[in-house]
């Protein structure tokens, strides 16, 4: 198959990607990685009059620290996250997210901002800005904003970009000294989409109690989740599996996914509750043997 006609643009800087994302507005996409534009393109999903290639804007491609927050461009490699010193001592939920998204081959072209802009509620980077608390970095014709990512997707594959605006960055704050993380997926295949997918960040106290849970589940609705209830049922409650199982049920009533070729919506909130729970309980074990100190 092929893709429609389109005029192609390749800025080597910020600034004139802006200005032609700008001056083209909904007409123009963006193609970082392409590994979600361009079979979009190919089975003519998507036919917009220009793609603005930011492949050689290398602003865009840096990894850098400022406190306790990790700011990576986006334009930043997925598989690179995987390998970085910074991203597995700063933040490893995302470090442990990473291989499960898609095969090395899609990590190696597909991009961080890509993967945000994108918006598809089963992927996996989404679910750990989700619950990081992570913040979307947007720049258009008038300055940049900042979007927290628990606004930013607004939908079933959509986001909080204007016409004018395409993802710059994005930044997560750094995960705590001791605590744990977590990241369980279940996919037909490896390689494939989640079904479900839960990412957890966790501190455990010297009683073996929950003083800090964050819990966002992909793949179960048309955007990523936090399961706030679960967070609170758990909070301040002992590490138990039975009690981790129990509470973990409660996101059943969260998923919205119906029937499909894939699963039926009954097996998704099973599963949604089964990640949930052995993520929740991966993490509390993680935060007990020191977390990431």
């Amino acid at each position: 198959m092929k893709p429609p006609r389109f005029q192609y643009r390749d800025p080597d800087t910020l600034a004139d990607a802006v200005a032609l994302k700008a001056r083209h507005g909904s007409d123009a996409l963006i193609l970082a990685g392409g590994q979600s534009l361009m079979p979009m393109l190919n089975m003519r999903l998507a036919a917009p009059s220009v793609v603005i290639d930011i492949n050689g804007v290398t602003d865009l491609q840096q990894i850098t620290r400022n406190g306790d927050v990790v700011e990576i461009g986006a334009g930043v490699r997925q598989s690179a996250l995987e390998t970085d010193p910074l991203i597995r001592e700063a933040l490893p939920l995302l470090a442990r997210a990473v291989p499960h998204i898609g095969h090395i081959e899609n990590r190696h072209r597909g991009t961080v901002g890509g993967s945000l802009a994108h918006a598809d509620a089963s992927a996996e980077l989404p679910c750990t800005a989700v619950v990081s608390d992570a913040v979307v970095v947007l720049q258009g014709q008038n300055g940049r904003r900042e979007v927290p990512a628990s606004s930013f997707f607004d939908g079933f594959m959509t986001n909080a970009c204007a016409d004018d605006e395409l993802v710059v960055a994005v930044r997560y704050p750094v995960t705590p000294a001791g605590a744990g993380t977590a990241f369980v997926e279940v996919a037909r295949r490896n390689g494939d989409f989640a079904l479900a997918a839960a990412g957890v960040i966790a501190e455990v106290d010297g009683d073996g109690r929950f003083t800090r849970l964050a819990v966002g589940v992909a793949g179960v609705a048309s955007v990523p989740l936090r399961a706030t209830d679960v967070e609170q049922e758990l909070l301040g409650r002992p590490v138990d599996p039975a009690t981790i199982e129990a509470a973990a049920k409660r996101v059943e009533a969260a998923v919205t996914t119906g029937d499909d070729i894939h699963a039926t919506s009954a097996y998704r909130k099973h599963l949604a509750a089964t990640v949930v729970s052995r993520a929740v309980l991966a993490a509390a074990t993680d935060a007990r043997n020191g977390g990431n100190r």
